[in-house]
C-alpha cells in the first residue's frame, strides 16, 4: 500500500501530539513530533541564559544553533519517540510550563525555523509519517496528502493543559494557563516567518466537544480514505 505524509497543523494543546501519535501506531508510520524539536532549542536557550523573563538574546542562540543535536529515540515501554537534546533525553525537561512560556518565541526566530524545516524535510522524504505542528502543511510539506487543522476554544484548551500539569505535579493556576495558550496563539498567528495559519485544502478538526474516541475514530477514517486515494 502506498505510503502518504499526513501533516497535522493548529493551536496549542489541542491534542496534535496525542492524535499524531495513535495515529501513526494504527498506520505503522513514523511520527514526527516538531513542537518537540522547538521544545529542546528552547530548553537549551534556557540553560544557556539566552532566555528569560525579561530578555532574549536572538543573536547568541542563533550563533550557538550549530552545538545543538536534537534526534528521536523510540522507547518501547512508552510507545513513543523520546527527544533527546546533545545526547541527553529531555522528553520530560521539555514539557513544563516554563519552557512552554517560551517556547513561541524561540519558534518565531527565523534561523531556528529554518534549521528545524530542513531536518523535517529529510525526515519525510522516505513518506509514511505523521507530522504535528504549526506549518507542516504550509510551509514543510504543501503537498501532504492528508492535512489537518485542530482547533478548539482556548478555554477549552487551557482546561486540558492545565490538568494535564496538575497530573504532573506543577504548581500552576488555570488562570496562569489561559494566559499562556492565548500568548502562544497570538505569537503564533502574528510572527512573520512561518506564521501558524489553515492551509486552504486542510480539513478543520474543532475537538471542543469531541472525546478523543471519536477524534481518533474520525481522523484515522480520514487517513485511510487519503491512502486509498493516493
Amino acid at each position: 500500500m502506498k505510503k502518504i505524509i499526513i501533516a497535522i497543523d493548529g493551536y496549542s494543546s489541542t491534542g496534535k501530539s496525542t492524535v499524531a501519535k495513535q495515529l501513526a501506531r494504527a498506520l505503522g508510520y513514523v511520527y514526527v513530533d516538531t513542537g518537540a524539536m522547538y521544545r529542546a532549542v528552547t530548553l537549551f536557550a534556557m540553560r544557556n541564559n539566552f532566555i528569560g523573563k525579561d530578555f532574549f538574546q536572538k543573536e547568541k542562540l542563533v550563533e550557538s544553533l550549530k552545538d545543538i543535536q536534537l534526534h528521536f529515540h523510540f522507547n518501547a515501554e512508552r510507545g513513543f519517540a523520546e527527544m533527546y537534546l546533545n545526547g541527553e533525553n529531555v522528553e520530560n525537561e521539555i514539557r513544563t510550563m516554563e519552557v512552554s512560556n517560551f517556547v513561541s518565541q524561540v519558534a518565531a526566530v527565523p534561523e531556528v525555523r529554518k534549521k528545524q524545516v530542513q531536518q523535517q524535510h529529510e525526515l519525510g522524504k522516505e513518506k509514511g509519517i505523521v507530522m504535528d505542528g504549526r506549518d507542516i502543511g504550509t510551509v514543510v510539506f504543501p503537498n501532504a496528502e492528508l492535512k489537518l487543522f485542530m482547533t478548539a476554544s482556548a478555554e477549552t484548551r487551557a482546561q486540558r493543559r492545565f490538568e494535564e500539569l496538575q497530573q504532573k505535579g506543577e504548581k500552576v493556576t488555570y488562570d496562569e494557563v489561559l494566559e499562556n495558550v492565548k500568548s502562544r496563539d497570538q505569537i503564533d498567528t502574528s510572527r512573520k516567518d512561518s506564521p501558524l495559519i489553515q492551509a486552504t485544502d486542510a480539513i478543520v478538526i474543532d475537538n471542543s466537544k469531541m472525546s478523543l474516541d471519536e477524534q481518533f475514530s474520525k481522523i484515522l477514517q480520514l487517513a485511510q480514505q487519503a491512502i486509498k486515494n493516493a
